[in-house]
């Protein structure tokens, strides 16, 4: 009932990795980038206590794509526009310019708690324009259209339907 976007770039782990030492040591077990939709339920993370986590973890959410593009293959992932509509409103326009983290250092530090394996996708964050954030909360519903993407990396285009 409180479904909301989130346009983020997706880390691609390419090799079993913990315990890094550098932010080099993470640059090179990263195998590339997609875009992902962080589909967030917060009526879930709001209401029900606890941790977030559970909001993202829907049957259809996060859907990650079209491709991906391997990390030779980005000149600079610190400088890719980002952008997300809904229903053709531009809602988050943003850079990966302006991430809190950097992608080496967030797969450096998730390294000292968890072992990732090749495959593993890491989400990084959202720009601002996300539902929650607008007065009045704005959330999805049945028929909105959302499309978003991250430059060199592809288009994503989802429609909402009902739940079952």
């Amino acid at each position: 009932t409180k479904t909301d976007w989130e346009v983020e770039l997706g880390i691609v782990i390419g090799r079993r990795t913990s315990y890094l030492e550098s932010v080099e040591e993470a640059r090179a077990a990263i195998a590339g980038y997609v875009v992902v939709n962080d589909v967030s339920e917060r009526g879930f993370q709001l209401e029900r206590g606890g941790q977030w986590a559970k909001g993202k973890s829907a049957e259809t959410f996060n859907p990650a794509g079209p491709w991906l593009a391997t990390a030779d293959e980005i000149d600079d992932v610190l400088a890719l526009d980002m952008w997300l509509d809904v229903n053709g409103v531009r809602r988050q326009t943003g850079s990966t310019k302006t991430m809190v983290f950097d992608p080496y250092f967030i797969v450096h530090y998730l390294s000292q708690f968890l072992v990732l394996e090749p495959g593993d996708l890491i989400n990084t964050g959202t720009p601002p324009g996300v539902g929650m954030g607008l007065t009045p909360p704005t959330y999805l519903r049945p028929g909105d259209v959302m499309e978003l993407g991250i430059r060199h990396l592809g288009v994503q285009r989802q429609r909402v339907v009902a739940p079952r």
